[in-house]
């Protein structure tokens, strides 16, 4: 069957055929790259529907306006008609926003001895407030070096009495665990 010409002025985009390829993120299937015999269509300019491939295409042509794939993997598989560009630059800006919204969790770390000092501890505890008052969660551990081991009521003091003070700064997320040669405690910002 020899193929139909198109529309008077239809100016089809040619993008590549869709792979399995988690790098291609503007990756999508459209008009004649479609692989589906049946397409449900939905968006604004259209009456929805489930549509043969070659309907849905003659309806985007009328339109002057691309057919694309938007969820390969539903049955029939969903397609929406829209201009190629345009919908990519939308994909782009949601896509943006996104990664906006989400925060990035800082940790920081501070590292004890089982028989760190006064001034050694107070100049750790300054820091730890300065993390959290910027909103980073702090990791304070106990490091037990060779038979160090010996003092972990030692280590647990140490870190609750770290907890205790850090109290109207941030929240005790896990309480101190004894982790091979570490004893970790969490603390998270308050806010």
């Amino acid at each position: 069957m020899a193929k139909k010409p198109l529309g008077p002025g239809f100016k089809p985009h040619t993008a590549p055929i869709r792979k399995d390829n988690k790098n291609q993120k503007d990756a999508y299937a459209i008009n004649e790259h479609i692989r589906a015999r049946e397409v449900r269509l939905v968006g604004d300019n259209v009456e929805q529907g489930v549509y043969s491939i070659q309907e849905a295409i003659k309806i985007a042509e009328e339109q002057e306006l691309d057919l694309i794939e938007i969820s390969p993997n539903a049955v029939p598989p969903v397609c929406k008609i829209l201009d190629y560009q345009k919908f990519l630059y939308q994909q782009k800006k949601r896509q943006k926003e996104q990664k906006a919204k989400s925060t990035k969790v800082v940790v920081k770390e501070i590292r004890f001895g089982p028989q760190t000092d006064d001034h050694d501890y107070n100049f750790k505890l300054k820091h730890a407030i300065g993390f959290l008052k910027e909103g980073a969660k702090v990791k304070a551990y106990v490091f037990f070096k060779g038979r160090s081991i010996l003092f972990k009521e030692q280590g647990e003091v140490l870190l609750l009495r770290f907890a205790n003070e850090l109290d109207e700064y941030g929240k005790v997320e896990q309480m101190p665990v004894l982790e091979g040669k570490r004893m970790i405690i969490m603390l998270t910002p308050k806010k």
